[in-house]
């Protein structure tokens, strides 16, 4: 706490505002007007006096004022060099904590391709030193994006097949034709009507 805020004042208060706020903060805390409390108001008193010693006299208060502006951007540059040092560890941090996220993403991808379920994908992310609930975390969705892609590619499968007997006839007389070179052209010319 600064002398002024000792004292209830601002930092360009003037003589006349320090010394009324003196009075004003003396008075409350004289030890006599604090029965009870006489060792808490004695200290109290002490640093208002104090303060009213030096923000009195105008050379002590220069000298103060100099001195706490160099103490002020000393720490402020303290306090930004270590928020600095602070938010380089954060981001630091969060690298390698992407990176290990992204491995074991991996992991468990590989694993679930060869076709082991979503147990036997968290057991090997747990195995991985990897931390139970985002083992967990990433056991579920990777096994349910197989599930979905497993979904998925049955889905195509089946569209394929019900469509694959009406393309089947045509395939089976155009393999039929290459095979007989003298049918080819009998071939088209039954399919089209095309005459040659």
């Amino acid at each position: 706490m600064t002398l002024y805020a000792t004292l209830g004042v601002e930092s360009d208060a003037t003589l006349d505002e320090i010394k009324r706020a003196y009075r004003r903060a003396a008075m409350k805390w004289h030890p006599d007007r604090n029965p009870g409390r006489e060792a808490e108001a004695h200290l109290a008193f002490q640093e208002i006096r104090d303060a009213y010693a030096i923000l009195s006299d105008e050379t002590q208060r220069r000298v103060y004022d100099d001195v706490f502006e160099q103490e002020m951007h000393r720490w402020q540059a303290e306090h930004a060099a270590q928020e600095e040092q602070e938010q380089a560890a954060q981001r630091e941090a969060q690298r390698v904590a992407q990176e290990h996220y992204e491995k074991m993403v991996v992991i468990a991808m590989r694993f679930a391709d060869a076709g082991h379920n979503r147990d036997v994908l968290f057991g090997v992310l747990l195995g991985r030193d990897c931390e139970a609930e985002l083992a967990g975390r990433i056991a579920d969705s990777v096994w349910a994006l197989q599930e979905s892609r497993k979904a998925h590619s049955e889905a195509e499968e089946a569209a394929q097949a019900e469509a694959a007997p009406e393309i089947a006839p045509e395939q089976d007389a155009a393999k039929q034709a290459s095979r007989h070179p003298g049918a080819f052209e009998s071939f088209w010319q039954g399919l089209f009507g095309i005459r040659t």
